[in-house]
């Protein structure tokens, strides 16, 4: 089977978009993946033949006035973009990022079947749930459940928006308002991260985290025997600015080591027992007794994936509804606002509590209950 994949550049969601090429890869199949400069390299390392996504301008969309119109205005323009590579490739299936909206469009304009991948948990809207975002448990009783109403109520006029906006943009490339859509849906996640929902999209299924281990470089922590900190900071641009800095002013006396997972400089002058650098995040993990993050779902799922519970520091975007959803499931604690103190306080209360550890092995066991993802886009072309 001949799969082109296509991802934009942000990490969060071209790392699981490589990992879903080599497992192609490793099922015998053909993966091309498509996506910004950055990675088209590290991809090739891989064994993943790779190109960048031509005529898309992967700009910062900070300081857009109306994000919803920027992302379909750029989701148009790579599905025109696409057409050449689509047609020179003559792939039996495309698999999207759930960001690369033109990638579907294009896939539909060449008449080849496509697949939705969903790098975090499904966000789709949920008429039994409150709007994703919101960090929100479902509502139980009469006024949990009007509480969640009226929340969707709010938030129907930004959906509706959307869809106009996705309308004018399949037209704009010559495509009818409406499509068929994906033949599936691969939600990258750990079940323990997911909300049950009666109105589970039949074609959505929950494949387990898709991980890829961007830095090839060995990291040796601290010496000594002390519980090991691991510190990522986001990688997002709406991730928490500092949370390095203030962690380790944080951990400052309490006995532990520490190393700051990052490819960019050291966050200052570094104690003797913290170290900071690219080293890989799956070898520190093992060795780690929690993990300081920002709350993307990839060090999240990375972290629980290898039994080690978190502390949260979200910032903007999709990071506060996964920090509560880790908060929920037991396995880590939510930090904001975020202050020296109360770092403090939530790491020695996860590394005080086993009970922490415990959620975060349970969370682990989940993924014996995924689905293959390459048996699902199998399944669903036949």
């Amino acid at each position: 089977m001949r799969v082109v994949v296509v991802s934009g550049g942000d990490p969060g969601h071209v790392v699981p978009a490589i990992a879903l090429c080599l497992r192609f890869r490793e099922a015998g199949d053909a993966p091309v993946l498509l996506t910004g400069d950055r990675w088209v390299d590290a991809a090739v390392r891989e064994g993943v033949p790779a190109a960048r996504v031509t005529g898309l301008a992967l700009r910062d969309l900070r300081d857009e006035a109306d994000l919803g119109k920027a992302l379909h205005d750029q989701a148009a323009e790579l599905a025109l973009a696409l057409g050449p590579q689509l047609a020179e490739s003559e792939p039996d299936l495309v698999v999207c990022d759930v960001l690369a909206l033109g990638a579907g469009m294009a896939a539909e304009r060449a008449g080849v079947p496509w697949v939705q991948l969903s790098p975090h948990p499904l966000y789709a809207p949920s008429k039994h749930l409150p709007p994703m975002g919101s960090g929100l448990a479902a509502g139980v009783g009469v006024r949990g459940k009007l509480r969640d109403a009226v929340l969707r109520a709010l938030t129907a006029r930004s959906l509706k928006q959307g869809e106009r906006q996705l309308v004018a943009a399949r037209r704009r490339v010559g495509l009818s308002g409406r499509g068929a859509g994906p033949v599936a849906r691969l939600v990258a996640t750990l079940p323990a991260l997911e909300v049950p929902r009666p109105d589970w999209p039949a074609d959505a299924h929950v494949v387990g985290p898709l991980l890829w281990e961007a830095s090839r470089e060995l990291m040796t922590p601290p010496p000594g025997t002390a519980p090991l900190v691991l510190i990522a900071p986001s990688t997002a641009w709406t991730g928490a600015a500092g949370m390095a800095e203030m962690t380790l002013a944080a951990l400052d006396g309490l006995g532990v080591r520490a190393v700051v997972s990052t490819f960019a400089p050291p966050p200052g002058t570094l104690p003797d027992w913290a170290r900071s650098g690219p080293g890989r995040q799956d070898e520190l993990l093992h060795d780690a007794a929690v993990l300081v993050c920002g709350g993307g779902h990839g060090m999240l799922v990375k972290a629980l994936r290898a039994a080690v519970p978190v502390v949260v520091v979200p910032g903007g975007g999709d990071q506060w509804e996964m920090a509560n959803r880790v908060a929920r499931q037991g396995s880590g604690v939510l930090v904001r606002p975020s202050t020296v103190d109360s770092l403090r306080a939530a790491v020695t209360r996860v590394l005080d509590d086993p009970s922490f550890a415990a959620a975060a092995a349970l969370a682990a066991a989940g993924v014996h209950e995924v689905r293959d993802p390459v048996e699902v886009c199998r399944t669903a072309l036949a």
